[in-house]
């Protein structure tokens, strides 16, 4: 179940951004007195870094490309590949509450 719902939290997240232009990106979010596209992008290293780990592999770091567009697609990679390492449905959920909390953040 919690794979369905980490991805149901994804599409959701991306429904609501991926039609963002430049200047609603740069808005600050409701929380955190960030930029949206800032909160946006530490999810993405968040997630990716989960995967590394799962994966036995070092941490790295997501590229954070000069167009905040991409990140919608740079959230969808690194879920998959989140998915693609096997871990467990409590990881998975946890993940799905920080989509969501991030998602209510924006």
């Amino acid at each position: 179940m919690s794979a369905t719902e980490l991805d149901q939290a994804v599409r959701l997240l991306v429904r609501q951004v991926e039609h963002w232009q430049q200047p609603r990106w740069a808005a600050v979010a409701t929380t955190g007195n960030v930029p949206r596209a800032d909160l946006v992008h530490r999810l993405v290293q968040e997630v990716a870094n989960l995967a590394a780990d799962a994966e036995g592999e070092p941490r790295r770091l997501v590229p954070r490309l000069d167009n905040d567009l991409a990140l919608p697609d740079q959230l969808r990679v690194v879920t998959a590949d989140l998915r693609a390492t096997g871990v467990d449905d409590e990881v998975l959920a946890r993940v799905a509450a920080e989509v969501t909390a991030t998602r209510s953040a924006l």
